[in-house]
Parts: structure tokens; C-alpha cells; sequence
């Protein structure tokens, strides 16, 4: 089962320079015989001043930058970081990251043990000294966020469920790193790192120009490129999305309709229940009634 940290263990290996973190540990100590094996991992909102020196380190780790810059020096290599930099280090790893004060990063980061670690990330296409730059890291930022919820729930089977989801990691990084080298991916790959970020942020975007903020692409590029391969708008993907998130929460049956709007965004619960109809082709509570007969 998940274990709660020993502090001094934690301290050890947690920086202190973050705010908004949320953590989950499988094992601060020893090292497993298994193949791969997630052993702590989390979120980190990076404060200005957030610096982290390190002359080696016990466990292989990944990093995700997913908003901020700043840099990272690996063996004296330095790179800088943004949205979608992804950087590995173990135990061989001479290490320095460093936040932009004015562009804060939030990061994600999982640490593994296991004989078959090092070996599993080089066959993921992940070098040590380097950084890989993901476009469409929103689809390793939810796998990222299905292990810190999984490790966080102390139940008997979450270290076999993070080391499966661990593994999902690993492939679909394999496969995003290999993406921007496809002939002709580039627009493909643009609409599906804006779709993905729509997806993760969802409940907190709430017009077309919260949108483009968040994917900094204009608005009439954007627009052509749901189009094309969406059939629809971003705002009616956004939408989409919402009500999707909604229906999930009304299918608990003590759910309120004012609950599900507010959790999407939605002031007004009688606008919400009008375009939860439009897209489901049926109201809030006669959605939540026919899950009674089910």
C-alpha cells in the first residue's frame, strides 16, 4: 500500500521553494529488484526564487515542465525549459534547475527504482544530458495526474497500479518524442497539444480568448484547425468538454445541478442546465433520473 513519508527522509528529497504541491509516496527507501517501480512522484508550483542543486541523485527521476520557463544544467549541459520540457536524472547526474522568477514553472516529477529503470527510460528515447521538448504533453500530464491521484489513495493495490501506470507513462512518451519527427505532423500536432490543454483545464477556461491564452495560438488559426480535424468550434469543444465533466459528477445521484455547474464553470445553473441539454439531448435531473433505471 502507499506509505506516508518519513519527514526527514521527505525533507531529503523534496524542495522547499514550491507552493500548490501535492505529493504521493510508494517507498522513500531500498531499492526493488522488479523492473520499474514508481517510489514517489508529484506536482510542484515552483516559487520565483526556486533553485535545486544536486551532485547525484538515488532514484532515476523525470521531470515535465507544463507552464514557466527556467533551465536546467545536466552534467554542466544546459538547457532552457518551457511548456512540454522533458528532462531525466539518476544517480549519474550532476543536476541544477533553476525558475524564471518573472515566468514561475509548475512541474510535474516521478521518481523510479527498479534494475529495469535506466534501461526502460533509454528504450523510451530519454537521455540524461538532455531535454525532449513534448507538443503535446497535456497527454503525459494526465497520466502524470492519474498517478499522483492513484499514489495518494493508501489502498493495498496502488503500487501495482502506479508501476502499470508507469509503464503507460513510458509508452506515450515513446510515442509523443517520436511524433515531431513525422513528415508533415506539424499543423497535427499544433491541434492536438491545443486540444489536450482545452481537456486538462477545461473547468477554468471559459471563452474563446481564455483559450487562446491558454494555447498561445490566434484565434483564427485555432478556429481553422478544430475545423479540420475536430468538426468543431474550440469554444464547442470546450463545451463538450465541460458537459462531459458534468455528466461524470451527476452520475452520482446526491450530485446537485448547482454543483455540477459551479465544479464546469457556470454562474448560472439554469444556463448550464440549457446547454447540458444542447449537448446531451437531455436536461440535468432527467439525465440523473434515467441512471435510476439502469
Amino acid at each position: 500500500m502507499a506509505l506516508r513519508p518519513d519527514p526527514v527522509l521527505a525533507s531529503a528529497v523534496l524542495s522547499s521553494q514550491v507552493s500548490g504541491s501535492r505529493y504521493f509516496f510508494l517507498g522513500l527507501t531500498g531499492t526493488s529488484r522488479a523492473g520499474v517501480i514508481p517510489a514517489y512522484g508529484g506536482f510542484e508550483q515552483c516559487d520565483p526564487d526556486y533553485v535545486v542543486s544536486r551532485e547525484h541523485f538515488d532514484f532515476c527521476a523525470l521531470e515535465l515542465v507544463v507552464t514557466g520557463e527556467g533551465s536546467v544544467r545536466l552534467n554542466g549541459v544546459e538547457s532552457p525549459l518551457r511548456a512540454g520540457s522533458l528532462f531525466h536524472y539518476d544517480h549519474t547526474t550532476k543536476l541544477e534547475i533553476r525558475s524564471d522568477p518573472a515566468r514561475p514553472m509548475a512541474k510535474y516529477f516521478l521518481c523510479l527504482t527498479g534494475a529495469r529503470a535506466r534501461t526502460r527510460l533509454r528504450a523510451a528515447g530519454i537521455r540524461s544530458s538532455s531535454v525532449t521538448q513534448l507538443a503535446m504533453f497535456p497527454e503525459v500530464q494526465r497520466v502524470l495526474e492519474d498517478l499522483i491521484r492513484e499514489g495518494r489513495h493508501h489502498r493495498a493495490t496502488a503500487g501495482r497500479i502506479c508501476a502499470a501506470l508507469a509503464e503507460v507513462l513510458l509508452l506515450k512518451i515513446e510515442e509523443l518524442a517520436g511524433f515531431s519527427g513525422r513528415k508533415g505532423a506539424a499543423t497535427e500536432e499544433t491541434f492536438l497539444r491545443c486540444k489536450g490543454a482545452i481537456e486538462v483545464q477545461a473547468t477554468k477556461l471559459a471563452t474563446l480568448g481564455d483559450i487562446t491564452k491558454a494555447v498561445g495560438v490566434e484565434a483564427s488559426h485555432l478556429c481553422r484547425l478544430f475545423r479540420r480535424y475536430q468538426g468543431l468550434s474550440p469554444y464547442q469543444y470546450l463545451l463538450h468538454r465541460k458537459m462531459a465533466l458534468a455528466a461524470e459528477l451527476l452520475m452520482d445521484p446526491t450530485a446537485l445541478v448547482k454543483e455540477a455547474a459551479s465544479h464546469v464553470g457556470f454562474a448560472d445553473p439554469y444556463h448550464f442546465s440549457r446547454c447540458f441539454k444542447k449537448v446531451h439531448r437531455v436536461a440535468p435531473k432527467e439525465f440523473q433520473r434515467s441512471l435510476k433505471h439502469l
